[in-house]
């Protein structure tokens, strides 16, 4: 078994990284999440007038999932240079690139101005959204892993992961807040546009954090060790090459894990607010504060599963996780069909406490699989490319089963579906939670990487 050797940094020195990483994520789900809520609420009526209510939204969430379709993309490129250059750089790239892009949005002229460019504009800075994001969460959760030790790799690797619900309670209270204060007329016509303007305030604030820390040390030594290789006129294979190579399942592992949480996640969260106002009666602003409280104890509850992971493995919990989430459709859709506000966040706050499950040892889990110098690419690879399959058309998918069939029912089956695809994927794969990220096995040094997966795999 590999033994954790990993020297974990100076006391004051991890927690100020891992603030570093959760701020960055933070402000990017943010403006990711707050695509997604403005989606389901006011860009069907401001982008996409003279539809029918439910096709307007079905056809707001295609922009949505086209964010999805970019983040590949994102995955690709950053995972390449930040394999290459390092973690740091392009963490702070992908910042302003998605800042920028949620600024702009705020910005636009809407269909009532400046007809059929209004949502084609929407949609180009969705697709900087994506790419932006494709980028983001790699190097996020890498950072952390890298400079911690294996011990509490899990802990400390699953507060990046709290951006998400971070970032949606942010995006989720702030459209709350303006929905209470202003009029539906005030907040349809301006109002909207706040929360997205807001994005260049916390951008500042993110850059100045992930700009005062280091590079992993665990990098820095995999780039003088392929640096030493160059010297010695051994020529260092592409990060994707290798990870095609050598990491293959690994990949197919990581997209097979990431169905049943990324589809949950965006059926609990995003299309729980078309469900909620057309088939369950309930306001606009009932569903935001049942989202809004289910996202606070998503946050709390992420460390603690992280934790957990350190002690019984990466696998069971996320086994745990993904089926919960399936056997708790059923009841989810039943609770929210009551109407009542407090069976409503019960739905949607169970449901995250389980989607938890899975989200807080991925981090760790994914990291653990691959080679320092394809790290980056791979973890993103395989979380990414999942992605298109599994979050982006997910709100669509459930919207359009609402449309045809009426029910929930088709909804909570497709969920279970994903929870099984899941349930395989993790159970075949092996524990990672020994994996001491600084050891190099490989033959022909990291970039072959097959050496190091085949240590892990023993161990």
């Amino acid at each position: 078994m590999a033994s954790p050797n990993t020297a974990p940094p100076p006391p004051a020195g991890l927690p100020r990284i891992v603030a570093a990483s959760l701020i960055g994520t933070t402000i990017e789900w943010y403006d990711f999440f707050l695509y997604g809520s403005a989606a389901a609420l006011v860009f069907n009526k401001l982008f996409f007038p003279g539809s029918d209510p439910l096709v307007g939204t079905l056809l707001s969430f295609l922009t949505y999932a086209v964010g999805f379709a970019a983040r590949p993309l994102g995955a690709l490129v950053f995972g390449h240079y930040g394999d290459r250059l390092g973690r740091k750089k392009l963490l702070v790239l992908s910042l302003v690139m998605m800042g920028g892009a949620t600024f702009a949005i705020g910005l636009l002229p809407t269909h009532a101005t400046v007809g059929a460019a209004a949502p084609v504009l929407l949609t180009v800075l969705r697709l900087v959204q994506g790419f932006a994001l494709g980028g983001e969460w790699g190097g996020a959760v890498l950072l952390v892993s890298e400079h911690g030790d294996a011990r509490r790799r899990g802990f400390w690797a699953s507060w990046p992961q709290t951006g998400a619900p971070a970032g949606q309670l942010l995006a989720t209270g702030v459209l709350s807040l303006l929905t209470a204060v202003l009029s539906d007329h005030a907040f349809g016509t301006w109002g909207w546009r706040i929360p997205f303007l807001l994005s260049g305030v916390l951008v500042l604030v993110g850059l100045w954090m992930r700009l005062s820390v280091d590079e992993s040390p665990v990098f820095k030594e995999a780039l003088a060790r392929a640096e030493s290789r160059r010297q010695d006129a051994v020529a260092e294979k592409l990060p994707l090459v290798s990870v095609l190579r050598h990491h293959w399942r690994d990949v197919l592992v990581a997209m097979g894990a990431r169905m049943a949480e990324n589809i949950s996640y965006y059926v609990i969260t995003a299309f729980i607010l078309v469900y909620a106002t057309t088939s369950a009666g309930v306001s606009k602003q009932t569903a935001l504060n049942a989202v809004l409280i289910g996202s606070a104890v998503h946050f709390a509850v992420i460390p603690a599963w992280g934790a957990l992971s350190d002690r019984v493995g990466r696998r069971p919990v996320y086994l745990l996780g993904a089926a919960g989430v399936g056997l708790w459709m059923f009841p989810f859709f039943s609770l929210v069909d009551t109407g009542s506000f407090g069976y409503l966040v019960l739905a949607v706050t169970v449901g995250l406490v389980l989607h938890g499950a899975m989200y807080a040892p991925q981090a760790a889990f994914f990291a653990e699989m691959f080679a320092t110098r394809m790290r980056y690419s791979g973890a993103s690879i395989g979380a990414q490319f999942a992605s298109v399959a599994a979050g982006a058309p997910a709100p669509l998918i459930a919207t359009a089963l609402l449309d045809d069939y009426g029910s929930s029912t088709p909804i909570a089956l497709y969920v279970i579906a994903a929870a099984v695809l899941t349930l395989v994927a993790v159970g075949v794969a092996r524990e990672t939670r020994h994996r001491d990220l600084a050891r190099v096995e490989a033959e022909d040094g990291e970039s072959a990487g097959a050496g190091t997966a085949a240590q892990a795999r023993t161990a």
